[in-house]
């Protein structure tokens, strides 16, 4: 029976962790990641962003330019590397090719989509930034 300890350092590994998702990592991710093109506040462009062919937009104005509502899923599209058209600059790296960690489930309309965590921090925290 010496070993009864240990079950419950095993369980605790089996237990689902709370995943961030929230603003603040959202800041975070977006400080770096994005703001050399996109500038710290997402409004205009940064330093690398000057220096490309097709400008970074101001992200402050996606709700504003979509009648007040932010797109989100659109956002995460953008971001993930599926929802590209020809407009967008080839500088902006597809974040959704390579491994996004852990997902969450979002559920709109009684259907449960898995969102990479990552992900839903960026398009989170580019919410509380519009105009």
């Amino acid at each position: 029976m010496k070993t009864l300890w240990i079950m419950p350092l095993l369980l605790a590994g089996c237990v689902e962790q709370e995943l961030d998702v929230g603003p603040e990592a959202g800041t975070a991710l977006f400080q770096a990641n994005c703001a050399s093109c996109h500038w710290a506040d997402a409004s205009s462009m940064g330093d690398f962003g000057q220096k490309l062919f097709t400008m970074p937009p101001d992200l402050t104005v996606l709700a504003a330019d979509n009648g007040g509502v932010f797109p989100r899923d659109y956002v995460l599209g953008v971001i993930d590397g599926f929802e590209r058209g020809p407009h967008f600059s080839a500088a902006m790296p597809e974040f959704g090719a390579g491994d996004m960690e852990p997902t969450v489930i979002v559920e709109e309309n009684g259907l449960g989509t898995p969102i990479p965590a990552r992900l839903l921090a960026l398009a989170t925290w580019l919410k509380t930034v519009q105009e």
